[in-house]
């Protein structure tokens, strides 16, 4: 495994549609294991095959919905499509392609996920409030799509403070 760049905004990588996994095979699985580190040391909560320079439909989640004494775990999609949506919920929200810069944002408060895991098997899975706006902001940068093409405004130095978001987090 190795920790690889997560570009930033401005690099034409990030507006792109990505293509399907069609080979899941010891390359794509080295991918994965990349993502999963690189995302493990970023402090992120999601992150997206594009965020590291690969055009392909992948993205990983890390699950923060857990009991309490239970670990975060991260959640593999391949190939996701959001099959059911509900609620909603407005926030903050960060990318870790745009480093220190937050918006606000309107997400289902639910969603469930179609996906294919790492081997080519396809299953569900449902998301609840952050994990559900993960869900939804990795599965955007799939289309190309960043989370300031989708805020209603950006916040402010004041209102990050506020929030006890420091202007440096990810």
């Amino acid at each position: 495994m190795a920790e690889r760049n997560i570009l930033k905004r401005g690099d034409p990588t990030l507006n792109k549609h990505c293509r399907p996994v069609t080979e899941f095979n010891d390359r794509f699985h080295t991918l994965l294991d990349d993502m999963r580190q690189t995302l493990a040391k970023s402090g992120g909560v999601g992150l997206a095959a594009p965020q590291v320079g690969v055009l392909r439909r992948a993205v990983i989640v890390l699950e923060t919905n857990v009991e309490e004494g239970e670990e975060e775990y991260m959640i593999e999609l391949v190939n996701p499509e959001i099959i059911e949506q509900d609620g909603e919920q407005v926030g903050a929200e960060g990318c870790l392609s745009i480093p220190g810069e937050f918006g606000v944002v309107k997400r289902p408060q639910h969603v469930k996920v179609k996906a294919q895991d790492r081997d080519g098997n396809w299953f569900e899975v449902e998301g609840e409030g952050l994990t559900a706006r993960a869900f939804c902001h990795e599965l955007d940068h799939l289309e190309g799509t960043l989370f300031v093409d989708r805020a209603s405004r950006m916040l402010t130095e004041e209102e990050l403070k506020e929030l006890g978001i420091s202007e440096d987090a990810d």
